[in-house]
C-alpha cells in the first residue's frame, strides 16, 4: 500500500476508468488513464485484468494518442477508438479518432475511419455499429468540404434550433450518425443507418440486438419554445427504418441502453421531467421489444449502471443509497435484492456466464479498482493497474436532524494527527448536482488532499441528494437555498461538537450547485473564516438564459424574472457578505457560463469584500489538466491557510 501522495504525485496516479468482459467470460479489459510523459495531459491505454489474484495486470496497447472505448465482438476480438497513426495508410489524419480492432493474438489494425472521427461503438450478432460526426449533405464530398471550410478560415455555425452547446463543446455543424457493417466486410463503407438526423443523436446511448438485426438508441425530439425530450427507438440495420419503442410527453428515456441476451427486452432509464411543482425522478425502464410495452422496475432507486444477467431474467443496477452506491439485483417479476452490503460505490457492471459479476469498486476512501462479486454478494479484489493508497486520516459516518425531523447524513474525513489536544480546522465541502450524493472516490474533488494538509472535511448529503428516496429531493425542489442551507448548518453544528475538530477555524467550499450553495452560505451567515466557490451560480436570472440547457432550469424555476428567481438568487444577498471569498471559474464552462464568475467577482470587488479570482482560460466546468489541477489545489489551500490558519498570504509556486 502506497503512502498518500502530495498534490503533484497525486495527479500522476493511474486511474482505472472502465471495464469490459469478453462474451465467454475469460477476459477482462480496462481503460486506464495515466499522466503523459510531458506531464501536461492525460493519456489512456487498454490493460488486461487477470481474473485470478495470483497474476499481474498488463498493458495491451501503447501509443502517444491513447486508446479508449473498449468493446468486445461476439468472437472475442477487441474494438477500440484511437487517434494513433496507421502506418499502412499514407497521409493518415491523426487528428480524428478511428476505429481499431485488436485480435486476441496479433497487432491492432484500423478498420474504419471518418473525416469527422468515430465515437462510441457497439457490437453483436456479427455486426458493428459506431457513432460518427458527419457534415450534412453528400458524404462522398465531406472530406473536401471540411478542408475547404478550414482553408477558408470559417468556424461559424448556423443554428436553427436550441441548444447550441453542451458542457464544454459546441454542437454542430456536424451531426452524430450511426453507421453499421461487418468486420469481415470492412467498415470504411459502413451503411449510414440515420441519414440527416439533425441533432437527434446528440449524446445517444445505443446497443445492438444479439441477432445483429437492430440498433436500439435514444433519439432527441425537439419541441416548441426550446423544449426537448429523448425517446427510445429501434433502427432496422438492413433497411434503416425506425420505430419508436418508448415516448412520453412527461418523460425522457436515456442511457445506459442495454438489450437482454435473449433479445426480448431492452432496459434503459426513464426520467420524469420536473416542473415548478413536481420534482424530477429517475427509474429503471424495461421495454418488450416485440410488443413495445414498458414498465418500471426497482422502485425509487436511481440507476446509473445497468447490465443484464446472461439468463435474461435478472437485471443488475447500481444506484445511490444512503451514502453508498451498491449493486442491486432486480428480477423481471419486480423483486429487488441488494447484492453488495459494504460501503462501496460500484460501476462498470460485467455479468459473467458463471453467475459472478465483475465491476469497478470505489468508495469515498478508495479509488476505483476491479473486483469480482460472487452470487452471494461477497467481493474479492482483482489485481489492479492502480496502487492502493494509505489514507492520511479516518472516515466516519455522521448525521444530524433537520428542522423538519429529516435525518441528514454525511461522511467526515478527519486527519490522522487530529485530537482533543490538537483539534483540526474544519472544511464544509458541498456537493454539486444538485441531484447527487457524496458516495464515491473523486479524482477531481478529493477530501484526502485536504486531510493531508490537516483539515477535517465534512461531505454532507442535504436536501436534493440522491439515495434517500424521492422525498429528499422533494424537500429542496424549487427551494434550493433556504432548505439546503438549514440542512448544511445542522450537520455542521453536529460535527463541530467533536473534540478533535476546532469549532472556530472553519471554512466552506463547493462547486457547481455546491458553488451556488457556497454563495448562498456567504450571504446568510458570517460564521466561516473563508469560502471557496467554484463554477458557481450567482445571478439566477442571468444564468438561466446563458447555460447550455436553459429548458431544464425553466422547468423548475419558471421563466426568467419570476418570483422564484428573485427569492433564490444568491446575488440578492450581496450586501450581507463579509466573509473572504475565492471565486474559481473556467472560461470553457458552458453549463455555468463564465459570466457567473465574472459578475460575482465584480460584485465582490465593488462591495469591498476581500476576494480573489482564480481564472482558467482553457478549462471547463471541472479543472482537468494536471498542471491546472495542481494550481487549483495549491491556490485553494493557500487561501484557506491565510484566512483559516492565519498564515501570511503567499501565492502558490505553481502560479509564480
Amino acid at each position: 500500500m502506497s503512502q498518500f501522495p502530495d498534490i503533484r504525485e497525486y495527479v500522476a496516479l493511474p486511474r482505472v476508468v472502465s471495464l469490459r468482459l469478453s462474451p465467454d467470460g475469460t477476459r477482462l479489459v480496462s481503460v486506464v488513464q495515466s499522466l503523459s510523459p510531458d506531464r501536461s495531459s492525460y493519456g489512456t491505454a487498454l490493460w488486461e485484468i487477470p481474473l485470478g489474484a495470483e497474476a499481474q495486470p498488463y498493458r495491451l496497447t501503447r501509443s502517444a494518442k491513447g486508446e479508449a472505448g473498449a468493446e468486445f465482438t461476439a468472437e472475442g476480438e477487441l474494438l477500440f477508438v484511437s487517434r494513433r497513426p496507421d502506418e499502412t495508410v499514407k497521409d493518415n489524419d491523426e487528428n480524428v479518432p478511428a476505429l481499431w480492432l485488436l485480435p486476441e493474438r496479433g497487432e491492432p489494425r484500423r478498420i474504419a475511419s471518418r473525416p469527422g472521427g468515430i465515437g462510441g461503438v457497439r457490437s453483436a450478432g456479427g455486426v458493428v455499429v459506431f457513432a460518427a460526426d458527419v457534415l450534412p449533405g453528400d458524404s462522398a464530398t465531406e472530406e473536401d468540404r471540411r478542408k475547404a471550410r478550414k482553408d477558408a478560415g470559417i468556424s461559424a455555425i448556423l443554428h436553427e434550433q436550441y441548444p447550441i452547446r453542451y458542457w464544454d463543446h459546441d454542437l454542430g455543424p456536424a451531426q452524430t450518425r450511426l453507421l453499421a457493417g461487418a468486420v469481415r466486410d470492412g467498415l470504411d463503407d459502413a451503411a449510414d443507418l440515420t441519414p440527416e438526423p439533425g441533432r437527434a443523436l446528440d449524446r445517444a446511448s445505443f446497443a445492438v440486438t444479439p441477432d445483429g438485426a437492430s440498433v436500439i438508441t435514444t433519439w432527441q425530439v425537439f419541441l416548441p419554445n426550446g423544449e426537448m425530450r429523448a425517446d427510445l427507438v429501434a433502427v432496422d440495420i438492413q433497411t434503416g427504418s425506425r420505430r419508436t419503442l418508448a415516448a412520453s410527453d412527461g418523460h425522457e428515456f436515456g442511457g445506459p441502453v442495454v438489450v437482454s441476451p435473449d433479445g426480448r427486452h431492452v432496459a434503459c432509464t426513464r426520467e420524469r421531467l420536473g416542473d415548478q411543482e413536481l420534482s424530477t425522478s429517475l427509474e429503471l425502464w424495461v421495454v418488450d421489444l416485440e410488443t413495445g410495452e414498458g414498465r418500471a422496475l426497482g422502485g425509487e432507486l436511481f440507476p446509473s449502471a445497468v447490465a443484464w444477467a446472461p439468463s435474461s431474467d435478472v437485471i443488475y443496477i447500481v444506484a445511490d443509497h444512503l451514502g453508498r452506491r451498491p449493486v442491486f439485483r432486480i428480477a423481471l417479476d419486480g423483486v429487488v435484492t441488494r447484492l453488495t452490503s459494504d460501503d462501496g460505490a460500484y460501476q462498470e457492471l460485467c455479468p459473467a456466464p458463471d453467475g459472478s459479476l465483475y465491476a469497478l469498486r470505489g468508495a469515498v476512501d478508495s479509488p476505483p479498482r476491479p473486483v469480482r462479486i460472487s452470487p452471494d454478494g461477497s467481493v474479492a479484489d482483482l489485481p489492479s493497474p492502480a496502487p492502493s493508497l494509505d489514507l492520511p486520516g479516518t472516515l466516519t459516518e455522521v448525521s444530524a436532524t433537520a428542522e423538519d425531523g429529516t435525518e441528514i447524513r454525511g461522511w467526515l474525513v478527519v486527519p490522522s494527527e487530529a485530537s482533543a489536544e490538537n483539534p483540526a480546522p474544519f472544511l464544509l465541502w458541498i456537493h454539486g448536482g444538485p441531484v447527487s450524493s457524496w458516495n464515491d472516490w473523486s479524482w477531481r474533488w478529493n477530501p484526502w488532499l485536504m486531510a493531508k494538509s490537516g483539515y477535517a472535511v465534512l461531505l454532507p448529503d442535504p436536501a436534493l441528494s440522491t439515495g434517500y428516496g424521492q422525498s429528499m429531493i422533494d424537500r429542496g425542489w424549487g427551494d434550493w437555498g433556504p432548505v439546503t442551507h438549514a440542512d448544511l448548518m445542522a450537520i455542521t453544528d453536529e460535527c463541530l461538537k467533536r473534540p478533535e475538530i476546532d469549532d472556530q477555524r472553519i471554512a466552506a467550499m463547493g462547486g457547481s450547485f455546491g458553488g451556488y450553495m457556497a454563495n448562498w452560505v456567504a450571504g446568510h451567515t458570517d460564521r466561516f473564516k473563508a469560502i471557496v466557490t467554484h463554477a458557481s451560480l450567482w445571478n439566477l436570472d442571468q444564468f438561466a438564459g446563458t447555460t447550455d440547457a436553459s429548458m431544464y432550469w425553466q422547468r423548475e424555476f419558471g421563466t426568467p424574472g419570476s418570483d422564484r428567481y428573485a427569492r433564490l438568487s444568491p446575488h440578492h444577498s450581496l450586501d450581507k457578505i463579509t466573509t473572504p471569498m475565492m471565486v474559481i471559474h473556467g472560461d470553457k464552462d458552458y453549463r455555468v457560463p463564465i459570466g457567473e464568475g465574472l459578475r460575482l467577482w465584480w460584485d465582490l470587488q465593488r462591495s469591498g469584500v476581500e476576494s480573489k479570482f482564480l481564472y482558467f482560460p482553457d478549462e471547463n466546468h471541472w479543472v482537468l489538466k494536471p498542471g491546472n489541477a495542481i494550481a487549483w489545489y495549491e491556490t485553494v489551500l493557500a487561501f484557506l491557510s491565510h484566512h483559516v490558519l492565519g498564515t501570511p498570504w503567499t501565492p502558490p509556486e505553481s502560479l509564480s
